[in-house]
């Protein structure tokens, strides 16, 4: 979340920086600082009020050893209505600082100057295309087309144990997904990402600490009797492996990376777009995440970007690199480039990837940060992560783009875990 005193000292750039993000923060910025205004004012009463409760209690007791009995009743009369007067001050202090905190976790992240201004992914700015992207073909089978005919995937049985969005893979099918999960894995490890296994649940505090929660509450799984919430992305439980930590300087950079399911509602999807393996409930995924310092975060966002285009070469697809407009950037982000492949048979652009900065916005609802040695100031960290990679749309992209009169090509950078070079 934002910085109070940031927003304080820089009403107007905050207004002017969230209506990029069509995020109209006027009256709600300026309620803030309302409210702060009194919760400072408050405070100054409270301690002054505390300094003169001290007074009063020397004074009564000089006055009781002095034997002036009547004149420390009086004094005892005074301290009191004090009592009364700060039990009332602290009752409205705390209930300005709850307001406060409510009112801060509505307002997103601040974009990067860079962000371009727009609505939607319409205004989204690709910054560079690879140079193989095929003619579309009339003719070519869609991918769940492809799944049917080579019993890779069954979206009928799934709809059947679980319902729409969760499908079953079969034989090659589920060697596909495995095989990609490893090469992922394998191709982050060797850029110096450390593996971790995380859970599929998390609290509450998990889901705010990253800021899916209050923002995405709408679109995550819940548990209600155990007050829990599956993931959307492993982001939020490698993340919050930080949770309420002061690391040291030497620590950082903290480069993870996790293989997981995730679990989406996606209310209000419909129509072609859903189709197949276009958009699931649940799904498969191989995240980074690092945790840098504020003045090195951009030259590791560049580095994770090189990193994710890097994995598509090596698969062959075709892709493009998007940078999002305000409109379509998340409400945490400051700056994000999505990945997104084509698809041959479908004639369109499918993502694959979002790779993000999310500066200290994360940071700060984590309490996550950094010293230097030997000094015991602490400075907030800045967090970044990226899909590397989302498996659905990758394996609809290779099924479409692969197929040939014989079957569908095997990418050869995942043969040695298909143990095959061809789907048949």
């Amino acid at each position: 979340m934002l910085n109070l005193r940031f927003i304080q000292e820089n009403k107007d750039t905050v207004i002017r920086k969230l209506a990029v993000k069509n995020f109209d923060a006027k009256e709600l910025v300026e309620k803030i600082i309302a409210l702060d205004n009194e919760r400072r004012n408050i405070q100054r009463s409270l301690d002054d009020k505390q300094a003169e409760m001290n007074n009063a209690a020397k004074q009564i007791g000089k006055l009781m050893k002095e034997g002036k009995r009547e004149e420390a009743d009086t004094a005892k009369a005074n301290t009191s209505r004090l009592k009364e007067e700060i039990s009332a001050l602290n009752n409205r202090h705390g209930e300005i600082v709850a307001e406060l905190n409510s009112l801060i976790v509505r307002l997103p992240n601040l974009p990067n100057d860079i962000v371009p201004p727009g609505k939607n992914d319409a205004d989204n700015v690709v910054v560079k295309i690879s140079d193989n992207v095929p003619l579309h073909e009339p003719g070519q089978l869609p991918h769940w087309e492809l799944a049917k005919k080579y019993k890779l995937i069954d979206f009928e049985v799934g709809v059947k144990i679980t319902g729409a969005g969760f499908p079953v893979y079969r034989g090659l099918g589920a060697r596909l997904q495995r095989a990609l999960i490893n090469f992922f894995l394998e191709e982050n490890i060797k850029a110096g990402y450390e593996e971790v296994m995380p859970p599929l649940v998390v609290n509450e505090d998990s889901g705010f600490g990253t800021g899916q929660l209050p923002d995405k509450d709408g679109q995550m799984y819940y548990v209600n009797e155990d007050k829990l919430y599956l993931i959307p992305t492993a982001e939020v439980p490698v993340t919050n492996l930080y949770r309420d930590m002061i690391l040291e300087a030497d620590q950082l950079p903290i480069k993870n990376t996790a293989y997981t399911a995730c679990f989406r509602r996606e209310a209000g999807s419909y129509g072609k777009d859903v189709r197949g393996l276009n958009r699931l409930h649940q799904f498969d995924k191989v995240e980074i995440v690092q945790i840098t310092r504020p003045e090195v975060s951009y030259e590791a966002l560049d580095g994770m970007v090189r990193h994710v285009e890097g994995l598509l070469i090596k698969l062959g697809l075709p892709y493009r690199i998007v940078r999002l407009c305000g409109g379509d950037l998340s409400f945490t982000s400051a700056l994000t480039y999505d990945f997104e492949v084509y698809s041959k048979a479908q004639d369109r652009w499918l993502e694959v990837s979002s790779v993000s900065n999310f500066e200290e916005y994360q940071a700060n609802r984590l309490k996550l940060r950094f010293r230097e040695k030997g000094d015991k100031k602490t400075t907030m960290v800045h967090t970044l992560n990226g899909s590397s990679l989302a498996l659905p749309r990758i394996v609809a992209a290779l099924l479409e783009n692969n197929q040939c009169e014989d079957g569908i090509m095997v990418p050869e950078v995942i043969r040695s875990f298909m143990g095959t070079d061809i789907i048949k």
